[in-house]
């Protein structure tokens, strides 16, 4: 009798189901060979890479930013929600129970299915009982369900690892930035100095008669453009404190706090010479968009077996009665279990709908993580030729800047023993201050870059601890297969 009735059950969940659309192909994720990957596997940075800057303060801004940085508190909040979402739809899985009890006072109608005595007059009636339910998920919907709830999880974890490393790379770099402005801020001190001793130069020699007012005018008129520089440079180093109080969470009572830098400017960190062949799996931003991939296709996957039955087992025991002295009665008592089939059989496309919907998103967050691996490829790149473009341009720009800085002491000598013009006097302090300037920009820039490179590969973010990510993260990814993406279990 029981074969008979799963028989039953089994023909008519077959006969019900409302097929699915055929799946159309998705698109190729990117591997290392698609993207030119094949320099040394990258390492990992200690956590506090920062600290060979050799700089206190730049520590204690990147620890303060942290744990203040609203940022990265936002970012764990995401988790804390993942988390939920992920706890939600893992109780999907698990029985039900419920236990429930009323009591309803009302009148019967005279004419209607309650019989004498009770028609036409007032009682009260009682329910209390429990119930059971269990869906049997015959599918996998509420299992794919729970996978994208735990790959969105992953997703946010990997997140907060990726805004904590942007975080203390924005720091330093914005830190490096202050320590630009106050050498340009010294070069302009030392040009405005060297313009006053241009005027001082100029008097002496308008009073031995060697030149005139004119000359005069002229070496005053340089020394105001040498303050407002010197000014605009001290504004520039200002509005540098402003944004790393910013970075780090903190407001304008922490400005004058922030002291001039100390920091090693020429500090080595562990940065690759070409494109890591490991970058795929270095990058928290990179994992994450592949997470969302299978969080997507998770989605997909659970949208399909919507067009199935849902299987399901209840049963319920307890008391009901009119009149509530009838409700401690054995004769109230009732139960009953049994399965519970839901066939969708017409919902106006809604589910085709949904899963061409769920389709298109597969493609895009795809598409996405495509997008996401070319810029990471594309900035390690962009900072390990800029990283050799910069090296090259030091070397020309200290012989340039030696070469200024001597023929700027030789016009000043010529100048104040009258063998030259004030004009060349001031063409030679023009290229030497801009030789100065270009060193300053060449010596930041190359700190700038070799941060920025150890952020692109990933910086102090270990796959190794992130819930076994660089093991199932394999640099290869293969094409999207016609059933499921290989699923990874955080």
């Amino acid at each position: 009798m029981r074969f008979k009735v799963w028989s039953l059950m089994g023909s008519v969940m077959l006969a019900g189901c409302v097929l699915p659309p055929k799946e159309t192909p998705h698109p190729r994720q990117l591997a290392n060979d698609n993207v030119g990957l094949t320099g040394v596997a990258a390492q990992p940075a200690a956590d506090g890479w920062w600290d060979s800057f050799q700089d206190p303060q730049l520590d204690r801004l990147i620890r303060l930013g942290r744990r203040d940085s609203p940022t990265l508190a936002q970012a764990n909040a995401r988790v804390r929600e993942a988390l939920a979402q992920a706890q939600s739809a893992q109780a999907g899985l698990l029985p039900k129970a419920n236990l429930d009890a009323s009591a309803l006072y009302q009148r019967a109608p005279e004419n209607y299915v309650i019989p004498p005595p009770l028609a036409g007059h007032s009682f009260w009636m009682g329910q209390a009982g429990a119930s059971l339910s269990w869906d049997l998920d015959f599918w996998g919907r509420q299992a794919d369900a729970v996978h994208r709830a735990q790959d969105l999880t992953q997703s946010a974890r990997l997140d907060v690892d990726d805004a904590r490393l942007m975080l203390a790379g924005a720091i330093t770099q914005a830190y490096i930035d202050l320590y630009r402005e106050y050498a340009l801020v010294d070069i302009a001190e030392r040009s405005e100095a060297q313009r006053q001793n241009i005027v001082n130069i100029t008097r002496r020699r308008v009073a031995a008669g060697l030149d005139t007012q004119l000359e005069l005018r002229q070496a005053e008129g340089q020394l105001p453009q040498a303050r407002v520089a010197r000014a605009q440079a001290q504004a520039a180093a200002d509005l540098a404190v402003h944004q790393l109080a910013a970075l780090t969470g903190q407001g304008a009572d922490a400005y004058a706090s922030i002291q001039r830098p100390v920091l090693s400017v020429e500090a080595a960190l562990p940065v690759p010479t070409t494109l890591p062949i490991n970058l795929l799996a270095r990058r928290p931003d990179v994992l994450s968009a592949r997470m969302a991939v299978e969080a997507a296709d998770a989605q997909r996957l659970a949208a399909k077996a919507a067009f199935y039955p849902d299987v399901s087992l209840r049963a319920l025991a307890g008391f009901g009665a009119f009149g509530m002295n009838n409700l401690v009665q054995g004769s109230a008592r009732g139960y009953g279990a049994g399965p519970f089939i839901s066939l969708p059989l017409f919902d106006g496309g809604r589910l085709r709908a949904e899963y061409r919907g769920s389709e298109a998103q597969l493609d895009a967050t795809i598409q996405g993580y495509n997008d996401t691996v070319l810029r990471a490829v594309q900035q390690t790149a962009d900072q390990i030729t800029r990283l050799d473009a910069l090296a090259r341009e030091r070397l020309d720009q200290q012989q340039t800047l030696e070469a200024n800085e001597a023929a700027y002491r030789l016009a000043e000598e010529r100048y104040q023993a009258g063998l030259a013009s004030y004009l060349s006097v001031l063409n030679a302090e023009t290229q030497v201050l801009t030789a100065r300037q270009s060193m300053v920009d060449i010596l930041t820039g190359q700190a700038t870059s070799r941060v920025t490179l150890l952020l692109a590969v990933g910086g102090s973010f270990d796959p190794r601890a992130s819930g076994g990510l660089a093991d199932a993260l394999q640099p290869e990814t293969p094409e999207t297969s016609s059933e499921s993406l290989t699923r990874i279990n955080p």
